[in-house]
């Protein structure tokens, strides 16, 4: 088969975890199935050598780029109101194209697969970007007709789905998520800890978020969950760091932790760079995540393929990421949560156990084994 990607999420100057999940299912796709053309599809109004060298990494020598010089921006506007034909772009060479940020564009050639990672811009509206949610509501409905095929990252997003979309029941897949166990690993150069430490501004013992700075990842009432724990501790607690580039209505995060005076000991970080989220979560002395929606949760499983204990919350996806391999927390409840923290502070038997436990269940997900899913349902369309 002639197989085509759509790689606007991996060339993007921050690739979140759309941009790595679609790496890792491409990547894997590419080296355990040679026998098919594999293509990196995208449209680049400038600055062309700067994208080409972004994709690079992940193409190698196994994955061909087709490039289209113009603007990707205006495509996708224009053809929300006009079918403009996405195959005269890309011509009619394909017999599949997968597009992994759930807008299929019209009258594309061949088979069409569209990733749809959750619902949240309809569970939770106010959670969204305006921007992001005027494009779902415009275009993904027209999108998941035009697919032959939907592929979710859960059970439990496949029935969020279903809940807005019943009528599609038939043609939608689950394909779970994988994790780069060459990047999330127990820590091999531990002499990086202290360097990436050092780096952010951090010193002794931290509980880690890494993520977006945004809403729907409950960071609010993370904030009031560790200053509730550090009363109870006396203050001498471990430091709480929020790794990852700002989203969106962050503001109020960062007012949170300086009404509640805790300016020293919380820790907001930059974007992290890849070279450093090993060390980063290596080091941390549990890696926290209650978000109150997530269509899969790849952080808590990466952490937990660092062999780092991990406090989850038991909403959406998470409990099917995490099994019974976290502290489980309400995530509208910060007293819940700084249960769950003081547990982790306390108890180095439980932390070893969550440890080991976690780093076990993450071997099971693999971006082979998710690629092996995702290429069976390719051949189903034939």
């Amino acid at each position: 088969m002639n197989i085509a990607f759509d790689a606007l999420p991996l060339i993007s100057d921050r690739i979140t975890g759309i941009g790595w999940c679609e790496a890792g299912q491409t990547m894997a796709l590419a080296r355990l199935f040679p026998e098919n053309k594999y293509t990196y599809s995208f449209f680049s109004r400038k600055d062309d050598h700067i994208k080409l060298d972004r994709i690079k990494p992940f193409a190698g020598n196994n994955i061909g780029v087709n490039l289209v010089h113009g603007s990707g921006f205006i495509y996708r506007t224009v053809s929300t109101f006009i079918p403009v034909p996405y195959s005269r772009y890309f011509g009619k060479n394909d017999d599949v194209t997968h597009f992994f940020n759930y807008i299929v564009p019209p009258k594309v050639h061949g088979k069409t697969v569209v990733t749809v990672h959750d619902m949240v811009y309809k569970a939770f509206p106010e959670t969204v970007r305006a921007r992001t949610k005027c494009m779902l509501d415009m275009g993904l409905k027209s999108s998941m007709k035009r697919a032959d095929l939907i592929v979710t990252d859960s059970e439990f997003s496949r029935s969020e789905i279903l809940k807005y979309f019943p009528k599609h029941e038939g043609k939608v897949r689950v394909v779970p998520c994988g994790v780069d166990l060459d990047r999330f690993k127990p820590c091999d150069t531990p002499e990086r800890i202290p360097e990436v430490k050092s780096s952010l501004g951090i010193e002794g013992e931290y509980f880690l978020y890494l993520g977006t700075i945004e809403p729907r990842k409950n960071l609010e009432r993370l904030i009031q969950a560790y200053h509730i724990f550090s009363q109870r501790s006396g203050g001498d607690v471990p430091k709480l760091v929020l790794a990852g580039g700002k989203g969106w209505l962050y503001d109020s995060i960062f007012a949170r932790v300086t009404e509640l005076g805790l300016s020293e000991n919380v820790i907001f970080t930059q974007y992290i760079p890849s070279e450093d989220m090993n060390p980063l979560m290596c080091g941390a002395i549990a890696f926290v995540f209650p978000s109150i929606y997530e269509g899969f949760g790849m952080p808590p499983l990466e952490a937990m393929a660092c062999g780092v204990p991990v406090l989850a919350s038991d909403a959406a996806s998470l409990p099917e990421v995490t099994g019974e391999c976290a502290v489980i927390c309400d995530p509208y409840s910060p007293e819940s949560i700084a249960d769950g923290l003081e547990k982790l502070s306390s108890d180095d038997t439980l932390r070893s156990d969550l440890g080991r436990r976690g780093f076990e269940r993450a071997q099971s997900f693999t971006w082979d084994n998710s690629a092996k899913i995702l290429y069976n349902l390719y051949k189903e369309l034939f």
